[in-house]
């Protein structure tokens, strides 16, 4: 089996209307969907990993047309996780259609990156994703990010790293600093996140060693 990193925009940066709903509220970003299943009448469960005002966003969402339920979980000082139940809704149906269709799996989390794109693992072969991305809706704009040969712990070289480690690594990636060119410093990566340029330096370096040394064993 393969993976498939896949970077995918919705026209107008959402993949269902609560979700369109979250994205518009000014007091909460979006971090990433930690859990979805379709369930056999249509409807989605999502499990969300926000930033953000927690009370604002309810207020926001207490009487949306496409919103079954909701509930809030493991609120900390800024990031907290938000359940919701959410009628059928496009494109977010659509890609679990294909998904089911094409006997593709999706890893979780799927994370919101550009505030209105978001980057997915897809698992499966080359043409059970050709089949799928025949079928995907003009609606959506689709990158093919990176293939490879699936592993089920290639994610868990992560997991070694600090949650401070992790914030300044996936930074680096989105604004470049990994690729050639080099599109991003130290410094403004370092501006993104609000700290000094030192810092950086020092958590990217114990971050790559750690990558580097799960890699080569």
């Amino acid at each position: 089996m393969r993976y498939f990193d896949l970077t995918l925009t919705p026209e107008d940066g959402a993949i269902h209307p609560v979700d369109r709903a979250i994205a518009a509220n000014a007091a909460v970003d979006r971090e990433a969907i930690m859990h979805f299943d379709g369930l056999g009448d249509g409807s989605a469960i999502l499990l969300y990993r926000l930033v953000g005002d927690s009370d604002r966003l309810l207020d926001a969402l207490s009487d949306h047309p496409d919103l079954y339920a909701h509930d809030l979980m493991d609120l900390d000082e800024e990031a907290f996780h938000l359940y919701v139940h959410v009628t059928p809704g496009d494109p977010a149906r659509k890609l679990m259609d294909l998904a089911e269709k094409y006997a593709l799996i999706i890893e979780t989390p799927i994370e919101f990156i550009h505030s209105n794109s978001v980057r997915m693992t897809v698992i499966g072969d080359h043409e059970m994703l050709r089949g799928a991305i025949d079928e995907m809706p003009d609606s959506l704009t689709l990158s093919l990010d990176q293939v490879g040969t699936y592993a089920p712990d290639r994610r868990d070289m992560l997991s070694s790293l600090t949650d401070r480690q992790l914030e300044v690594f996936r930074a680096a990636v989105d604004l470049g600093y990994y690729e050639i060119p080099r599109r991003a410093t130290h410094e403004e990566i370092a501006d993104h996140l609000e700290c000094a340029p030192s810092t950086v330096d020092e958590h990217l370096r114990k971050a790559e060693s750690r990558v580097l040394q799960s890699l080569v064993g």
